[in-house]
C-alpha cells in the first residue's frame, strides 16, 4: 500500500497537463468521412497526457493486489465446495466470458485507432447501442430456454446479470484505457477482487456449497465492479453518451464505416477464446472425475496470472501504440513483443516450479497430484498469456483476416489433438500445450512484421 501511494502521487499528482492534440471540427473525421453535427465533443484535460511508465507501474501494482485478494477466496471455495461444483462454476464462467466478447461486436477496438475524441464519441455510442441490443436479444433467448425447461430460471437470471456486468466492464475499461485513466482500470479490479470472493464465502453459508452460491457471487462481483466504473467515469460518459448526440443516421454510418470489427475482429476474438477453453471441452472425455476436477481447478488457478498478465499489458500496449505510426510503431511493437515474451516465460516457468513443490503439501487430500497438472498446463497458459496483448495489437493492423486464420487453424489443431488422444490425460494436456506455443509463435511473427505503416489508423483503404 505504501508503494501504491508513492507511485500514485508520482503518476497523478497535481500539475499542468501536457498539451493535447487538437480536436477536429465537426463535419469530417481524419479518415475523410463526413461526421454528424452531434460529433462536437468538447476537449478536456485527459489523463492520457500524464500516463507514462510510472502510471504503468501503478496499474501493474493494482492488478497484483487484486489477484492476491481474489486468490484466497478461490482457495477457500475449493476447500469448501465439492469438486463437481467447482467444475460447474468453471463452465458458467467460461460461457459468460465467451458471450461477453460478442456483446459489443468488438466495436470497442475502434477506441484505440487514434486520439481523435470525436471518433471516440461515435465509436462509444455505437458500442453502447450494440451492447444494449445484444443483451435484449439474449434475454429473449434465455427466457425461451427457461420456458422450455432447458435452463433453471435462477441460473438463467444470474447468467444475464453476470453477462451485463461483464459487458459494461468491457466497454468502460476500453474507454478509460483509451483516455489513459489507468487508475480507474486498476481500482475496478481491486473492487471486484474484494467483493466477489467475499460474497462467495458469504453465500456458501446460507445456500450451501452449491453452484448457485458461486454463480451469484460471480454476478454480484461483476455488477459492483461495473457500477464502480460508471461512477468513476461518469463525467466522460455524460459527454460521450449525452442524448443530444444520438441519431440513427450516425449509428448507421458508424456501423458501415467500422464493419470490419464484427466481420473480422469479433470472429478472431471468439476463436481465440475458444482455443483458451480447450481443456474445459476435454473434461467430459474422461471417466476419472478426480482428474477432471484437477484440470478444472488448475484452469481457475492459472487464469489468475493469465488474466493479470493481459490486464496489465493490454492497456499499456494499446495506449502506447495509438500514439505512434509508421516505422516508429513497428519498432515499438518489436520492443514490446520482446519484453512481453521474456515476462511471460519467466512468470509461467516460476508457476510450474512452485506447483510441483506444492504437491508435497497436498498429499492425502482430494487435490493430491494437482501440482503436476498445473505445471503441465502452465505451458498452455503461458502461450495464451503472451497472445492476449499481441492479439489486441493485431486489431490495429490492416490484415485482420490473418488473425482469424491463425486462431481458426490453432483451434482446429487442438480439436484434432483431442480426437487423436480420445481421452483426458496428462499426455493430452502436454500436446495442447505444444499447439499453444505454435499459435504464440504465429502471433509473435505477425506483431514483429505487420504493425508498421499498415496500421488501420493510417490507412483509409480499409473502412474499419
Amino acid at each position: 500500500m505504501t508503494a501504491q501511494l508513492t507511485l500514485s502521487r508520482a503518476a497523478f499528482g497535481a500539475g499542468a497537463p501536457a498539451a493535447l492534440p487538437p480536436v477536429e471540427k465537426a463535419g469530417a473525421d481524419r479518415s475523410g468521412a463526413p461526421a454528424h453535427a452531434a460529433e462536437d465533443i468538447p476537449a478536456e484535460p485527459s489523463p492520457a497526457a500524464r500516463a507514462g511508465l510510472t502510471a504503468g507501474l501503478m496499474l501493474a501494482l493494482r492488478f497484483v493486489q487484486a489477484r492476491f485478494l481474489s486468490v484466497w477466496g478461490l482457495l477457500a471455495a475449493a476447500a469448501l465446495c465439492p469438486a463437481q461444483v467447482f467444475a460447474d462454476f468453471a463452465l458458467f464462467s467460461a460461457l459468460a466470458n465467451f458471450v461477453a466478447i460478442a456483446a459489443l461486436l468488438r466495436f470497442e477496438a475502434v477506441f484505440f485507432q487514434n486520439s481523435d475524441r470525436e471518433r471516440l464519441g461515435r465509436a462509444f455510442r455505437l458500442a453502447l447501442a450494440s451492447g444494449f441490443a445484444f443483451i435484449c436479444v439474449l434475454t429473449l433467448v434465455v427466457l425461451a430456454a427457461v420456458m422450455a425447461n432447458w435452463v433453471v430460471a435462477a441460473f438463467g437470471a444470474l447468467f444475464l446479470v453476470s453477462l451485463a456486468g461483464r459487458a459494461v466492464i468491457r466497454l468502460l475499461t476500453s474507454e478509460a484505457t483509451a483516455e489513459g485513466d489507468f487508475a480507474t482500470v486498476g481500482n475496478s479490479n481491486i473492487v471486484q477482487a474484494l467483493v466477489q470472493p467475499g460474497m462467495m464465502i458469504a453465500l456458501i453459508w446460507p445456500l450451501g456449497a452449491t453452484s448457485l452460491a458461486l454463480f451469484a457471487a460471480d454476478a454480484i462481483g461483476h455488477v459492483v465492479a461495473a457500477a464502480y466504473l460508471v461512477w468513476r467515469r461518469r463525467e466522460a460518459l455524460v459527454r460521450l453518451a449525452r442524448p443530444a448526440a444520438w441519431s440513427r443516421p450516425e449509428l448507421r454510418e458508424s456501423a458501415a464505416r467500422w464493419r470490419a470489427a464484427p466481420r473480422f475482429l469479433l470472429p478472431s476474438a471468439l476463436l481465440s477464446f475458444g482455443f483458451m477453453i480447450i481443456p474445459l471441452l476435454a473434461l467430459p472425455m474422461t471417466s476419472n472425475a478426480l482428474l477432471a476436477a484437477h484440470v478444472a481447478l488448475a484452469m481457475r488457478l492459472l487464469e489468475v496470472p493469465t488474466q493479470m498478465f493481459a490486464a496489465v499489458s493490454v492497456p499499456l500496449v494499446l495506449s502506447s501504440l495509438r500514439a505512434r505510426a509508421g516505422d516508429g510503431r513497428q519498432q515499438w511493437a518489436r520492443f514490446v513483443t520482446l519484453c512481453l515474451f521474456v515476462a511471460a516465460a519467466g512468470l509461467f516457468a516460476a508457476i510450474a516450479f512452485v506447483a510441483m513443490g506444492a504437491d508435497v503439501i497436498l498429499d492425502g487430500t482430494q487435490w493430491e497430484g494437482i501440482g503436476q497438472v498445473v505445471a503441465i498446463m502452465a505451458l498452455f497458459y503461458g502461450g495464451i498469456a503472451l497472445v492476449a496483448p499481441l492479439h489486441e495489437m493485431a486489431s490495429l493492423s490492416r490484415h485482420p483476416r490473418r488473425q482469424v486464420a491463425t486462431n481458426a487453424l490453432a483451434l482446429v489443431a487442438a480439436g484434432s489433438v483431442m480426437l487423436w488422444f480420445g481421452t483426458l490425460s496428462l499426455a493430452l494436456l502436454c500436446a495442447i500445450g505444444v499447439v499453444s506455443l505454435g499459435r504464440m509463435v504465429a502471433h509473435v511473427q505477425f506483431a514483429w512484421t505487420r504493425l508498421g505503416i499498415d496500421a488501420i489508423g493510417a490507412a483509409p483503404a480499409l473502412r474499419s
